[in-house]
């Protein structure tokens, strides 16, 4: 069983940052491509950012573009999601995936590994 295991949650002031980490039980993880999803109360599930196994693309969601940063680093199993200029409607269950890699490449979707997910709260 693959595990990611996500931390660095927590409540913060508006205009705040946080950042997220999440380490993956993966052994060749520098194959996988990576994501950031969101979920928040009465939401449905949203994507946020995403990072190719190659680590030299990224994508974003047009909501946290220029705030967030999603970075990896495959020494250490682990990648990032960097927070700055926090917002209260930034509020939500934040979820780290994985996918293998594929000829076909979705930022979005087909995601075959989720974890259990760090709340972010962002107080005004």
């Amino acid at each position: 069983q693959v595990q990611l295991v996500e931390s660095g949650g927590g409540l913060v002031q508006a205009g705040g940052s946080l950042r997220l980490s999440c380490v993956a039980s993966i052994r060749t993880f520098s194959n996988y491509n990576m994501g950031w999803f969101r979920q928040a109360p009465g939401k449905e599930r949203e994507f946020v950012a995403a990072i190719r196994w190659t680590g030299g693309t990224t994508y974003y969601a047009d909501s946290v573009k220029g705030r967030f940063t999603i970075s990896r680093d495959n020494a250490a199993n682990t990648f990032y999601l960097q927070m700055n200029s926090l917002k209260p409607e930034d509020t939500a269950v934040y979820y780290c995936a994985a996918m293998p890699r594929r000829d076909i490449y979705s930022p979005r979707g087909s995601y075959d590994y989720w974890g259990q997910g760090t709340q972010v709260t962002v107080s005004s």
